[in-house]
């Protein structure tokens, strides 16, 4: 993993949000009603979403975030620059801890998450500042 990327095109960020909140709609959410889609931009510019699938049985059920990561990760990426999420409340919804820490596996703290509102609008931090002091691969490897 690069620990420092170029930011992100306006193309790329168009891209990104569009795909998060067009996930939103393949949600399976018929307990909460709460639609979280996500998509992550990998290293090699290809875009992949997810989106949020409950289950009866609540802790069984799974974030869009770590479905957007899983499903790039089984296609061979392993390297992130962008992660963006969006749901329907405002402000948009902040990843929860166990995603926070999902994602520092494939990113640095320098990359960029969005979080998009019902509206559209984002709000963007680093995992650094989602996730300060965070413990990463790099940490077992010294």
């Amino acid at each position: 993993m690069s620990s420092s990327r170029p930011p992100l095109t306006a193309q790329e960020l168009e891209i990104l949000s569009t795909k998060a909140i067009a996930a939103k709609a393949t949600a399976y959410c018929p307990y909460s009603k709460f639609r979280v889609g996500a998509c992550v931009l990998t290293a090699t510019g290809e875009f992949v979403s997810g989106a949020n699938v409950e289950n009866v049985s609540y802790p069984v059920g799974t974030c869009a975030e770590r479905v957007a990561f899983g499903t790039a990760v089984v296609a061979g990426h392993k390297d992130f620059k962008a992660v963006a999420v969006a749901s329907d409340i405002k402000p948009g919804a902040s990843p929860c801890g166990m995603c926070r820490q999902f994602m520092r596996e494939f990113t640095t703290p320098s990359c960029p998450v969005y979080m998009y509102d019902g509206e559209g609008q984002f709000t963007v931090k680093t995992m650094g500042e989602l996730l300060p002091d965070s413990f990463g691969p790099d940490d077992l490897l010294h």
